[in-house]
């Protein structure tokens, strides 16, 4: 269902949800989202009944922020939180303050609307169209305005291509199709689908402004597509091949032996689709424990740390004074 754009409420505010200034740079907005999501992804932390809602919230907020073109324009006031148009000026005002300032640079001096409010020149000419000045109206027509809505499009339809039904007032249902590589924030133009021209001019047009809701798996950067794997300890330490869903279905991944939380894996041309070349997905791995930690796994760890003494914070605090 589509929602017109003045009907929307706002949403909090993305830079107090990532937890950055509004002066951040593209890196720090980057680098905040990716450490939120880490503490919220719902695979992540099953046992957190909490973490789906953060990861949605967190999530929408990266989408406005990542757009250095929607950013600025939120920073400007002419979008909401949501992403969505702020409420524009009157129509009517606005052309008729046009026709007013093209009047005057004119030197137009005999329409018998001088002094007139902008609002009234417009009824007062449907009055004499119709005949109730005696004298018509010629040559006046002006296409109609454009209307603005918000459809809210799956993650899988808008990376891989689909379809829609948009609902418009006076228009019922129509087929809206969805292109491949779709992106937060664009908007799709339905022609002659806008408000009435006047004088027999013209419809507007109805421009779709598309958000595209979070998924619980996948995130995108551009056409790349970001999935944070859990594996189990064995798998991390002895290597494994595991399924790995993609946008485009399930593939078998190599996880080499050894594998610390943290490693990205590269599974070429899995990513979004544009301009017939796909982009690729990164597999991020994250080691998870078992719920319980039995004691015949604690006393395996145990005898293997008294013969290893490896400390992977050795290069960390080097240099560093104490």
């Amino acid at each position: 269902m589509a929602k017109n754009t003045t009907d929307t409420a706002t949403s909090a505010d993305p830079y107090e949800t990532l937890g950055v200034k509004k002066t951040a740079t593209q890196a720090e907005i980057k680098k905040a989202y990716r450490k939120l999501v880490r503490t919220s992804h719902p695979d992540i932390n099953p046992d957190d009944p909490g973490a789906e809602a953060r990861f949605v919230k967190v999530s929408a907020a990266y989408d406005l922020l990542k757009d250095p073109e929607t950013r600025a324009r939120f920073d400007a006031g002419e979008i909401d939180a949501s992403g969505q148009e702020k409420p524009q000026r009157q129509y009517y005002r606005d052309y008729a303050d046009a026709q007013r300032s093209s009047r005057d640079s004119a030197g137009f001096d005999g329409s018998g609307f001088e002094g007139m409010d902008p609002q009234d020149i417009f009824a007062e000419m449907f009055r004499q169209r119709g005949g109730g000045g005696g004298q018509q109206t010629h040559g006046f027509s002006a296409r109609g305005r454009d209307l603005g809505y918000t459809l809210e499009v799956p993650f899988l339809d808008a990376a891989r291509g689909g379809s829609a039904h948009i609902t418009l007032p006076g228009e019922g249902q129509i087929d809206l199709k969805i292109p491949v590589g779709l992106r937060d924030g664009q908007t799709l133009r339905l022609r002659g689908k806008g408000g009435e021209g006047l004088g027999g001019g013209p419809r507007g047009d109805a421009q779709v402004k598309i958000h595209v809701k979070p998924h619980p798996l996948f995130r995108r950067e551009d056409d790349t597509i970001l999935l944070t794997l859990p594996i189990t300890l064995a798998e991390a330490v002895l290597g494994a091949k595991v399924t790995v869903p993609t946008i485009h279905g399930d593939v078998a991944l190599s996880i080499p032996k050894g594998s610390s939380s943290g490693k990205v894996l590269r599974l070429r041309g899995r990513g979004v689709e544009r301009k017939g070349k796909a982009g690729d997905q990164l597999v991020e791995l994250r080691i998870v424990l078992p719920k319980t930690i039995d004691d015949k796994l604690a006393a395996c760890i145990e005898d293997w740390a008294k013969t290893n003494s490896d400390d992977p914070r050795a290069a960390m605090l080097k240099g560093v004074p104490r």
